[in-house]
């Protein structure tokens, strides 16, 4: 999308209710997890980020298992495609096969560009598939107005 369509949006004041809301990041690279961080700061309730770095990781915290035996129930996730140990696509595959947490949002936030890895994700169910953009203003925007639909506008059944 054009710079001056981000511009226009960053205008916008989102406003998420205080504490109602949870991301759950799911990236190995610190770099893009800092990136999220700065997105989430436009909004005047910075909605709760968790961050675990690989798929394994992130099936332990989705099923509240061992250390994350307390964790709340994300409202959204963005998932990183290529990820450590245990592959975003099999992260994918469990957590649509899991009638508990099937119907949390996933985000599929990634550098590929390739039709496959698009038409892959979206047959396993992700609900979005997002091209991460080289642009800092652009990606943020992206991860904003991902942000504001999945959390702000669509209406999703709870847990």
């Amino acid at each position: 999308m054009p710079n001056s369509l981000f511009a226009a949006r960053a205008r916008v004041q989102f406003s998420l209710e205080p504490f109602a809301k949870e991301i759950l990041l799911i990236e190995d690279h610190p770099a893009d997890v800092r990136l999220m961080r700065e997105a989430l700061r436009s909004f005047p309730a910075v909605p709760s980020l968790k961050v675990v770095s690989d798929g394994g990781e992130a099936l332990r915290y989705l099923r509240r298992e061992a250390e994350y035996a307390e964790a709340r129930r994300p409202s959204l996730i963005f998932m990183d495609l290529n990820l450590p140990k245990l592959d975003s696509r099999e992260v994918l595959r469990q957590l649509k096969a899991d009638p508990s947490l099937r119907t949390i949002p996933v985000a599929i936030l990634t550098s590929s560009d390739a039709d496959r890895d698009v038409r892959e994700v979206y047959e396993m169910h992700a609900n979005c598939y997002l091209r991460k953009p080289v642009d800092l203003d652009d990606y943020l925007g992206i991860v904003r107005e991902t942000i504001h639909f999945w959390l702000e506008v669509a209406q999703v059944p709870g847990e």
